[in-house]
């Protein structure tokens, strides 16, 4: 005679969605989504109404707080653009020319310290990472006068060396961090194999290392472009020559406390100087997203 036991069985409740749990998911949505677009419309409002001061005549720039000029002009970028001893196109010139020599050096320098802090057994090795993250804690101004002493007596003041150079010299802690923790993600398997077939490290970091970190250079190369670009405070101790100033110098010129301020040609040069960040965010932002999510993190 055969006992059969009969399992119990588990009886799952699904709570089902009412009208009324619908109707407030669908509330809380369309709140959400309104408080970020006013939020969003806030922090917009002044690149907008600049945007509208720089197309208004000059006698109703600070005459309306309307985001719609009641006349339409574009004498303020002519007047901006040549309005100067020097045609603003030199101070884009020469901020372009800073800003590409400064990306090619954080990229070449900071991967290679990148890669020895990585990849390379050397003697206090921990000793000089703890070093280079130190000198992130400190203030740009606690070396400015060193640095300002150091290029004066090189007579490199009132050129573009004193913002240039240090990027040679891989003087950006933040993006060799950056770097390294991305390095360490990628499999030191990878390493090991190109070794056995007689790889050198500088032809590890250059054939194996480098293609695979495209996002964390994509990243710094952003970084450094937007930093550089919008830099005001080294070109004001440096650059005394109005032929050397960059963009954002050139931006001071339009504003005179002692004489009358261009103030519809410092708006229009505004918007013209925000146009290169923008467009070179807007084609890596994609790299740019992807090296940040993925650095320090194993793959």
């Amino acid at each position: 005679m055969s006992v059969t036991s009969a399992a119990p069985r588990l009886t799952v409740v699904t709570g089902e969605a009412t009208p009324a749990k619908i109707w407030r998911k669908r509330a809380l949505s369309v709140l959400a989504h309104a408080l970020l677009i006013v939020a969003s419309i806030v922090m917009l409002y002044p690149l907008l109404w600049m945007l509208s001061a720089s197309f208004r005549p000059e006698n109703e720039i600070f005459t309306s707080t309307s985001l719609w000029p009641s006349e339409w002009s574009i004498e303020s970028y002519f007047r901006g653009w040549t309005g100067l001893r020097i045609g603003f196109g030199t101070f884009f010139l020469n901020s372009l020319i800073i800003s590409v020599l400064c990306i090619i050096g954080n990229l070449a320098t900071c991967s290679l310290a990148a890669f020895a802090f990585a990849r390379l057994e050397f003697w206090g090795r921990p000793f000089w990472f703890a070093m280079m993250l130190g000198t992130l804690m400190l203030p740009y101004q606690v070396t400015l006068i060193p640095q300002y002493v150091l290029f004066h007596n090189l007579n490199w003041v009132n050129t573009f060396l004193p913002l240039v150079v240090p990027k040679y010299l891989a003087a950006d802690a933040f993006f060799i961090f950056l770097m390294v923790q991305f390095f360490r993600g990628i499999p030191k398997e990878l390493d090991e194999a190109a070794q056995m077939d007689g790889c050198s490290p500088w032809r590890i970091y250059w054939k194996i290392l480098l293609p695979l970190s495209t996002p964390v250079l994509a990243t710094a190369a952003i970084f450094t472009f937007i930093w550089t670009w919008d830099d005001f405070f080294g070109p004001l101790i440096y650059l005394s020559d109005i032929r050397t100033y960059t963009v954002q110098l050139g931006l001071r010129t339009f504003v005179d406390s002692s004489a009358e301020s261009d103030w519809g040609g410092l708006f229009a040069m505004s918007i013209l100087t925000l146009v290169p960040v923008f467009v070179f965010f807007l084609f890596f932002q994609r790299l740019l997203i992807e090296g940040i999510a993925t650095t320090g993190m194993k793959r």
